[in-house]
């Protein structure tokens, strides 16, 4: 089997890579070749905005492709237009962060969309898919962590707690939200070829169970080897900030739970790691060997000053 993954060297891409190294299959790694490239895949380096890079891949034939890297619509279109139209599934990472607030939570895959997301181009993606009657799979991951998530999220708690500084919380902590394992995500977008039913469809995929934000301080803790009495938080008014907002804070400001019911009944999909253990997962391999950096929290006066 040919594959070409879009990305492939970092966080998503990586776990995804290493999987399907060890079905000894040809991959193909397209990026622009600024992150260590690994052993034993064809590595096409170019920018995927960019026609004199992307016709490299011209007329090439894929059975599968897997877009971690797309943002934007025309990115898709630029891609799919000059590729060779061969693929049996064309598997895309969409973000749960294109539904609108709700009232109901959980939220299903048929929950409104934000039209102002900043993730809309996501969505147009997925639109114009099912137009093109591209045969696709998407999946919309809530807040992914795990070992190298470049974004902070768990880290940021975790060097705060490592440190012993404040906890930012915003008001009591019950704000609900939901992560999902790096390594759950890439698992299921293998899977879903062994399934007829998951072509032509949307995922919402995390884990199992939501969780508030001072439930996610207090696990994180007990990750650093911390007491919850241990602990210092310091609450901040966060009706004052944009709920969707990452600047100060690295989870949104209000409730986030998304339904992952669809995904689990139609690909026999259950998320390996609960909360807890994926924090430690995510320590373990990745964060003790930066706790030596240097912290910077100047951000956090961004949600005191508000």
């Amino acid at each position: 089997m040919k594959i070409l993954v879009m990305g492939g060297t970092r966080f998503v891409g990586k776990s995804l890579v290493d999987k399907l190294l060890n079905q000894n299959l040809d991959i193909d790694i397209f990026t622009r070749g600024n992150k260590s490239i690994p052993e034993n895949v064809n590595f096409i380096k170019g920018d995927r905005n960019n026609i004199e890079s992307i016709i490299k891949i011209k007329d090439k034939k894929y059975d599968v492709i897997y877009d971690i890297s797309g943002r934007e619509l025309e990115q898709t279109k630029l891609l799919i237009e000059n590729v060779s139209y061969s693929f049996q599934r064309y598997i895309y990472v969409s973000s749960a962060g294109v539904y609108s607030e709700n009232y109901e939570l959980p939220l299903s895959e048929d929950s409104p969309i934000d039209p102002q997301s900043r993730h809309k181009g996501k969505f147009e993606t997925e639109n114009w898919l099912i137009e093109q009657k591209i045969p696709f799979t998407s999946f919309r991951p809530t807040y992914i962590y795990g070992p190298g998530n470049y974004n902070k999220i768990e880290n940021w708690f975790f060097e705060r707690l490592y440190n012993q500084k404040n906890i930012p919380i915003p008001g009591n902590g019950s704000l609900i939200t939901q992560l999902g394992h790096v390594s759950d995500l890439s698992d299921v977008m293998i899977k879903c070829l062994d399934f007829e039913k998951s072509k032509n469809s949307i995922y919402n995929c995390s884990g199992e169970k939501g969780v508030t934000i001072k439930g996610l301080i207090y696990m994180c803790a007990e990750v650093c080897g911390l007491n919850k009495n241990d602990i210092s938080l310091k609450k901040f008014d966060f009706e004052k900030l944009d709920p969707k907002s990452r600047k100060g804070f690295p989870i949104r400001l209000n409730h986030y739970q998304t339904d992952i019911s669809k995904i689990k009944n139609d690909l026999n999909w259950q998320p390996k790691f609960d909360l807890l253990s994926g924090l430690k997962d995510s320590f373990i391999k990745d964060y003790q060997f930066k706790k030596d950096n240097e912290l910077d929290i100047n951000s956090d006066r961004v949600l005191f000053n508000s």
